[in-house]
């Protein structure tokens, strides 16, 4: 049960970092998306060079190759979602990328069989389909503020193959890599956990912080655009909020894959209801209704 209050946190910080990537991102701005991937490896390296310095932890760098698998999936489904934001808007690409952790749970269940209870199952189930109704619905509030406001968008940028392909892409992508999370615990489980988990999670953070050094190489060396740190707040933001979560995941995925998964992708209501409050945004009663269905699942979890 431990592995609860660690998922608890890794939600809630990758809800309030969600918060920061919309505000972060610039659609005029082709390289938006690598520039928060640069912000992101900055910060996750950062991370990661105290932990080993300051903390004194011992740091083996055979894991760097031993959890690359996994680090692929998840950065690539990372850096595809911040592309896909350029295209697509959140309210629609949202309830497919949360469907990652179903997905993830359910790829769990099969391969690495871990059990769940049929008072769990119908917990997940509430969870995923709450999720789902949120994009739903956000997509609905967000066509009606148009038609009042008479906004025009591109339908390209709305429902075109290509853009619908990022959303797509991320769940596949984050699923598999949520997957090879647990099948690499599994694999592992002869070792010592506190030392596995440390060891994975400084792996995929110096993972990250090669990917932003050839990105940074890419955008500011090679293709001169401007990078100033005092522009990337939001996207510093979001990487510190984004480097926290994955702190805590890493201990809450290692223990039990097939409910934190799909409960971890209850972020979304974290990320809403702070959109609510610091961006002003509305909520409609069946956005709140999804949130309480999701809740109330999170709360069975908890208490089963």
């Amino acid at each position: 049960m431990w592995w609860f209050i660690p998922a608890i946190i890794a939600t809630i910080s990758w809800g309030t970092a969600d918060l920061f990537y919309k505000k972060g991102s610039v659609p005029d701005d082709k390289y938006s998306y690598l520039k928060t991937v640069i912000m992101v490896g900055f910060i996750m390296g950062i991370h990661a060079v105290y932990v080993m310095l300051v903390q004194g932890v011992s740091y083996d760098p055979s894991y760097m190759i031993k959890y690359l698998p996994v680090s692929f999936f998840y950065i690539t489904s990372m850096a595809v979602g911040y592309a896909g934001l350029r295209f697509l808007e959140l309210s629609i690409s949202a309830p497919v990328q949360n469907s990652s952790g179903a997905i993830a749970g359910l790829l769990t269940f099969i391969f690495l069989g871990q059990s769940v209870t049929g008072l769990q199952f119908g917990a997940i189930a509430l969870i995923t389909v709450g999720v789902v109704l949120l994009g739903v619905f956000e997509h609905r509030l967000a066509e009606k503020e148009r038609l009042e406001t008479k906004e025009v968008i591109d339908r390209k940028y709305k429902y075109g193959a290509i853009a619908l392909l990022f959303p797509l892409f991320y769940a596949i992508l984050d699923s598999i890599g949520t997957f090879a999370d647990a099948w690499f615990f599994d694999a592992y489980a002869n070792l010592d956990e506190a030392t596995l988990e440390m060891q994975a999670n400084l792996s995929y953070e110096f993972t990250w912080l090669l990917v932003a050094i050839v990105a940074f190489i890419y955008v500011v060396i090679i293709k001169k655009q401007p990078f100033k740190l005092k522009d990337q707040k939001d996207r510093g933001a979001a990487a510190i909020f984004e480097t926290i979560g994955q702190f805590f995941y890493v201990y809450a995925i290692s223990s039990n894959a097939v409910i934190v998964a799909p409960m971890i992708s209850a972020y979304a209501v974290v990320s809403i209801i702070l959109s609510r409050i610091f961006l002003k945004e509305k909520l409609t009663k069946g956005q709140y209704m999804a949130i309480v269905g999701i809740i109330i699942g999170i709360i069975i979890l908890s208490i089963e």
